[in-house]
């Protein structure tokens, strides 16, 4: 069998094969002996027929039979010969195919990268170790306090840390906001909204001229629109807002006792308290392990260099921008406002693809070495905890995974985690203690 390979791009190959006469003769008699054992002709028994009224008979049915044999036998081995790890058949393109020539045709694909693996045995990384106490616990008890603040009605002029319920109408250069971003809907007119007096809430600068301001007061407040905006168009821009207050509401923290603690599933303050520091204490030791694996990560990708495959970038870029789509719809945020982000969003997509998709090369070819795998047993309880996590049945969740086919980007995640764990196991980790961050 004949092959010569030519280069089309980064891991872009063009296969031109060619299968001898005598290896394309031997299929058709392979195949026309396949069909004659259970061929059933007029006049004769089942498996009796003669060949040659057999092979007249189902002669297409033979030949098409016959090629895919053939194709799929000489691509094979093409790819094996040339050491091709094939990941995408792109176009395939025959020649000439027929009983007494040479069936010849061409084959565009993309491959796996080939490179060496770098020393990966001797990474090294600094685990910077905290402890969750008292003072930790008190912040997170102030946050739940904060999650269950009550805003009481009162009859005096806004303060500090009030909220002030308002509505308001906004312009840019003496026009509606809208003229400059039709999303900007909620910036140009709101009515009934809450807004928090204090320094940066809401556009830096507004909120702290409803200081003072009570329930039937109007003030006309301007801003400038940060360099880093939400709304492009009017970045750096002066922003004028006619603001009229409804209502001034304080805010009342509950009191941290047994009853506070129930409303949290424990039986007392000291059970919620043992509880949080925990709770605390896991994301500290979580945090702490994902720093290790960004840095083994990190220094293991910067010993490396190779060419990634421009449709697998495409697919995961894809992927990517589901995810933030669907993630900034899940927090709330308007269609119109991710729709006016595409952009960002794709380019940001398309730099952590290529990030993760090199990674994955490279943390594939380690768990080849050191014969790391991953069970059904471990997809099965990632899509148990899937469905837990978005409160759908187990059924139901499998559905939207195969239909979204994310169960090969499931099986990466599991294997990259097992390839994680093992390089951290056989690194340089030093413990470096340091105060948790507020």
């Amino acid at each position: 069998m004949n092959v010569t390979v030519e280069s089309l791009g980064p891991c872009r190959k063009l296969l031109r094969i060619e299968v001898p006469v005598d290896r394309v003769d031997a299929a058709f008699e392979e195949v026309g002996g396949q069909y004659q054992k259970y061929a059933q002709l007029p006049g004769f028994r089942p498996g009796k027929s003669p060949k040659h009224l057999v092979v007249k008979n189902f002669a297409d049915r033979i030949a098409e039979d016959a090629r895919k044999k053939l194709f799929e036998a000489s691509y094979r081995d093409a790819t094996e010969k040339e050491k091709l790890r094939v990941l995408v058949t792109l176009g395939i393109e025959e020649q000439s195919f027929g009983q007494g020539q040479a069936f010849s045709y061409t084959v565009t694909l993309e491959h796996a990268p080939q490179f060496e693996l770098p020393d990966y045995k001797s990474l090294s990384a600094k685990s910077e170790t905290a402890t969750a106490g008292p003072a930790e616990v008190e912040k997170a008890l102030n946050i739940l306090r904060e999650q269950q603040a009550a805003y009481n009605d009162v009859s005096r002029p806004t303060q500090t840390s009030d909220v002030a319920v308002v509505n308001y109408k906004g312009t840019c250069e003496g026009k509606p906001i809208t003229e400059f971003n039709p999303t900007a809907k909620g910036l140009t007119e709101k009515e009934g909204m809450w807004m928090l007096i204090q320094e940066n809430s809401f556009i830096p600068g507004f909120t702290e001229q409803l200081v003072g301001a009570s329930a039937g007061d109007t003030r006309s407040v301007k801003v400038t629109f940060p360099a880093d905006f939400v709304i492009a168009e009017v970045q750096g821009k002066e922003g004028v807002f006619e603001v009229s207050v409804t209502g001034v509401k304080e805010k009342a923290l509950p009191v941290v006792d047994d009853a506070f603690a129930k409303g949290f599933g424990a039986a007392s303050v000291e059970e919620l308290k043992t509880g949080v520091q925990r709770d605390l204490q896991n994301e500290l030791d979580f945090r702490s392990k994902r720093a290790v694996r960004d840095q083994l990560l990190k220094q293991l990708l910067g010993l490396v260099t190779f060419d990634l495959p421009e449709s697998v970038i495409s697919t995961e870029t894809r992927n990517l921008v589901y995810n933030i789509v669907n993630e900034n719809q899940q927090r709330g945020v308007d269609k119109e406002v991710i729709e006016s982000k595409k952009n960002e969003i794709f380019q940001s997509a398309q730099t952590n693809a290529v990030d993760r998709v090199k990674a994955a090369f490279v943390l594939n070819r380690i768990a080849e070495t050191e014969k790391i795998t991953i069970s059904n047993q471990e997809i099965t309880q990632r899509v148990l905890a899937l469905a837990q996590q978005n409160n759908m049945e187990p059924a139901k969740m499998v559905k939207v995974l195969q239909d979204r086919n994310a169960f090969p980007e499931i099986q990466q995640d599991i294997l990259s985690g097992k390839v994680l764990d093992w390089l951290e196991l056989n690194s340089k980790i030093e413990e470096v203690a340091v105060a948790p961050a507020a």
